[in-house]
């Protein structure tokens, strides 16, 4: 049976919250004139961010129960 929750626990919003900025973060940095790639793999760190405090935050409690 499918979680009830659907993605809608803390752990998930503050994941995507942070993936967000880091895809908006690269985004900009590519749209510079000329691209300022530092920006950008910044943006890139704070994705991979996400993923990893997803991963910390579900190993909390954050992330519905099971």
């Amino acid at each position: 049976m499918p979680d009830s929750h659907h993605g809608n626990t803390p752990a998930a919003w503050s994941a995507v919250a942070v993936a967000l900025i880091g895809f908006m973060v690269g985004s900009v940095g590519l749209m510079l004139s000329p691209a300022n790639y530092v920006v950008f793999w910044i943006g890139v760190a704070l994705v991979l961010l996400a993923g990893v405090l997803f991963g910390v935050l579900a190993k909390l409690g954050f992330h519905g129960g099971h």
